[in-house]
């Protein structure tokens, strides 16, 4: 290839202001409700069950379909899977891998005609649960490569000819990965520092992308960059995929971490890269609304691994807790033992509940699931921590011990510390708790921006404040009143819920707190107005409310499906009685801290320990973290460092 002119020099990190930052997120997001939204409802206080009860069911052939590959995942996990392997060797074997390949589960989210096995979501999320009880590492590899990877950005904005030349790839031997995040970049996109640089039919990709998961192993890279605005170019950040072989392209550390030891996560730099315009992924500047469309349903495999991690804390605190005996009976008919165990069972019944309702809303395609699937995500990877802590604490000192030191001396070999370890990411991954609570918040006050944001928008003239008002004030005259009286204060509804075991006591408590919930935050509106979006903890509170009231809505209705099916009914209202009786207490407690709180205190303490004023604290202690930037160099040019990629062929 003749040689090509030197690419102009392009600002390492792009300046911007926080306002900036937020409007590239805000125009990322998507703006229109085409369909409904039980959960969008529930913040607005209308409680609408018709559209999660009766629980949607899928197809007979896709329960067919799924529950025969299940059938072959489960044997493949118990006889080619050796989770203490991977964890010991922090690598997954590439026989294993090569053996998910030829079973399919590259492809099980991937059209049959492209060579996927074509699962619903619904079995794609018990797939996942299953391999990643075996070892969670192989179930990131698996969710990263087809819930963010490739497959599913191309299946919802990839032309003909893209999903035709890449999916049967994906689907049998290619495994992909996600490339976002940068250094100096992780939930504010504005800042994204590698550049696509358009140059003929193709884009010229320069800079560094970090916590690549897969990346080590990957054969196609989704890229996020840059792309200057220039003449016949609109700019913005922008999706492609990249072949990771090529040239330039170094994979420069594979990192490694407290938990998931076998996931082949790296430091990914691009020098001069040459990709096609046709490898583009939707129009230039639209690469944050792909990757936040993808996420939709792409962040319901997290929780599904979620929820095969409760199940494994289940049995194994069942197991444990009635073999150890203190002061003459099992641990486990000690209370103070026992209200864990009954908390892990409450919990893992109904975040499944979640997790089977969001897959299967989201497989029907009749409802917008974003809060729904970022409410699951957000709820499983907290809940699922909380449950692998007190598997811990059941198991005392044994749950403090690795798996190989119990089997060394004896004992059986429970991994429950690798657990815990292996789980903390996921309060992290796609999306941290604490820019989910942000992200859902959004999304939950979306009517009343709609209506009333031009009302505290200071760039706003004052004739958009005031024709604002006059839309302002003719929504609240509607909505105001109906958020005072509803169902929940009847004493008879929602009775078929009632069958010896009695759930809809906890229904009307949902419908009643959906109203108060409503009424708490348009308080809030009127209080704070443009600082409302600096209230970050109070906003917190409000998603963790409507998390739960989603939760026990979804427990109630899986019960009852269960019930009318003869699976288990019986036990299933227990447990979902059980969960709502819990989660009624947190949901009380938040609401008290809604108002009465130490945030405005807090605030003070910050900018102290920012400015040194408490730096005596820190003295009698010695630092031995090691030399070196806190943000690594992420300056683009070629790379120093030997290419670690490892492609598994």
């Amino acid at each position: 290839m003749s040689a090509v002119p030197e690419t102009p020099a392009v600002p390492s990190r792009p300046t911007v202001t926080e306002r900036e930052a937020r409007q590239v997120a805000e125009a990322a997001r998507e703006q229109d409700w085409r369909k409904p939204s039980f959960a969008k409802e529930l913040f607005l206080g209308r409680f609408r069950l018709d559209l999660i009860h009766p629980h949607p069911l899928p197809d007979d052939e896709d329960v067919r379909r799924g529950e025969d590959f299940l059938a072959k995942l489960r044997d493949f996990c118990e006889t080619r899977i050796d989770g203490a392997a991977v964890e010991r060797e922090a690598r997954i074997p590439d026989e294993v891998i090569d053996g998910l390949k030829e079973l399919g589960a590259l492809g099980m989210k991937i059209d049959t005609k492209y060579g996927g096995l074509g699962l619903t979501q619904v079995y794609y999320n018990k797939a996942l649960a299953l391999v990643g009880s075996a070892s969670p590492a192989i179930g990131a590899l698996l969710s990263a490569h087809q819930s963010i990877g490739v497959p599913q950005p191309l299946k919802i904005f990839g032309t003909r000819e893209q999903k035709e030349t890449f999916l049967p790839r994906c689907a049998r031997t290619d495994i992909s990965a996600f490339l976002l995040t940068e250094p100096d970049v992780g939930s504010d996109p504005a800042r994204l520092a590698t550049t696509a640089v358009p140059e003929g039919d193709e884009y010229v990709l320069d800079g560094v992308k970090l916590w690549t998961t897969n990346g080590v192993v990957a054969d196609l890279l989704v890229v996020m960059a840059r792309v200057p605005k220039s003449e016949g170019h609109r700019g913005g950040i922008t999706a492609f995929v990249v072949e990771a072989d090529s040239e330039g392209v170094t994979v420069e550390n594979r990192n490694a971490f407290m938990g998931l030891r076998g996931l082949e996560n790296g430091v990914t730099r691009f020098h001069r890269v040459r990709v096609p315009a046709s490898h583009r992924i939707g129009e230039e500047g639209q690469g944050l609304k792909i990757a936040l469309t993808t996420l939709n349903t792409g962040r319901l495999s997290l929780p599904a691994m979620c929820v095969g991690a409760g199940k494994w804390c289940l049995k194994i605190a069942r197991e444990w807790s009635a073999e150890r005996e203190q002061w003459g009976k099992p641990v486990a008919l000690h209370e103070a033992v026992g209200s864990k165990i009954a908390f892990i069972a409450a919990t893992t019944f109904a975040l499944e509940a979640v997790v089977d309702l969001s897959s299967q809303m989201a497989d029907e395609d009749r409802n917008d699931i974003r809060i729904e699937a970022a409410l699951a995500k957000l709820y499983g990877s907290e809940m699922a921590w909380l449950m692998a802590d007190e598997l811990v604490q059941i198991r005392g000192g044994r749950g403090f011990e690795t798996a190989d030191s119990l089997r060394a001396r004896g004992e059986r070999a429970v991994p429950a510390e690798q657990m815990l370890r292996d789980l903390r990411i996921n309060r992290i991954f796609e999306g941290s708790t604490e820019i989910m609570h942000l992200l859902i918040a959004r999304e939950a006050v979306d009517a009343h921006l709609s209506v009333a944001g031009d009302l505290i928008d200071p760039d706003k003239s004052l004739g958009d404040k005031a024709r604002a008002g006059a839309s302002a004030g003719a929504f609240y005259a509607r909505w105001l009143p109906k958020l005072v009286a509803g169902p929940g204060q009847l004493p008879g509804t929602y009775g078929e819920f009632k069958h010896g075991i009695d759930l809809s006591p906890h229904l009307r408590y949902v419908e009643r707190t959906s109203r108060k919930l409503a009424r708490s935050t348009f308080y809030a509106m009127s209080r704070w107005q443009g600082r409302m979006e600096t209230k970050q903890g109070f906003l917190g509170r409000i998603v963790d409310i409507g998390a739960e009231l989603f939760a026990m809505s979804a427990a109630c209705v899986r019960a009852e499906l269960l019930r009318g099916r003869g699976d288990h009914g019986r036990e299933a209202y227990q447990l979902a009685d059980a969960f709502c009786r819990q989660a009624r207490l947190r949901v009380e407690e938040l609401f008290g801290r809604l108002w009465s709180n130490t945030d405005d205190l807090d605030r003070k303490v910050v900018k102290n320990v920012l400015t040194g004023s408490y730096a005596w604290l820190e003295e009698g202690v010695v630092d031995p973290s090691g030399d070196g930037p806190w943000i690594a160099d992420a300056t683009p040019g070629p790379s120093t460092r030997e290419n670690v990629r490892r492609p598994i062929r």
